[in-house]
């Protein structure tokens, strides 16, 4: 005979399974973050962009500029790449709580502490081809990684940086046959849908 027999009504039996996890991350208060390689049209897009929704537009390239009252190539022959990568990773961090839009730098995804930031963040990746890209660009001399051979250049950039875009990116909108008007009522489309 077993020792369990009990007296009395049998206790209701405990479920005892975990409750099921929300794996989503929470939502982080700040803007939507537009990425994506030069000739991509970030500042474009973002300007638009912040101006249908009503709130602030901020590029990352732009405050810097502003703050340093330096062209973004001269802080590149001035002080070097790796100046100005540590000027981008700060502002990003400064910029990225605030609300609005904000447009960041093509290789803002090299650090690492800015990728880490951007989780939890709406982040759209404005992606491009190279026929495009350099459509867009042109011989453009005011872009420092660009100069020499452009087309090579921006491939290299697009090879190196592609996979860093994925890792942080939300969202992914090809830019190669769409105006800056259309990829705004896509982001525009997706906002609404997620609220």
């Amino acid at each position: 005979m077993s020792s369990e027999s009990t007296v009395g009504p049998r206790p209701e039996s405990v479920d005892l399974r975990p409750e099921p996890v929300d794996l989503r991350p929470e939502p982080v208060e700040g803007p939507i973050v537009i990425i994506g390689s030069p000739g991509s049209g970030k500042s474009t897009v973002g300007a638009l962009l912040a101006e249908r929704l009503g709130v602030t537009f901020r590029d990352v390239d732009a405050v810097i500029v502003e703050r340093t009252g330096k062209s973004i190539s001269d802080i590149f022959t001035d002080d070097g790449e790796s100046a100005f990568r540590i000027l981008e990773e700060q502002l990003t961090a400064e910029l990225l709580p605030l609300p609005g839009v904000l447009s960041l730098g093509g290789g803002a995804v090299l650090s690492a502490a800015t990728r880490a930031a951007l989780h939890g963040h709406r982040v759209v990746w404005l992606q491009v081809g190279l026929a495009q890209s350099v459509k867009r660009i042109g011989l453009d001399t005011a872009r420092p990684l660009l100069l020499g051979n452009v087309r090579g250049q921006l491939l290299k950039l697009l090879n190196e940086r592609a996979q860093l875009y994925r890792q942080v990116a939300t969202e992914v909108i090809d830019t190669d046959h769409t105006t800056p008007t259309e990829i705004v009522e896509m982001i525009m489309s997706a906002h609404v849908a997620q609220h």
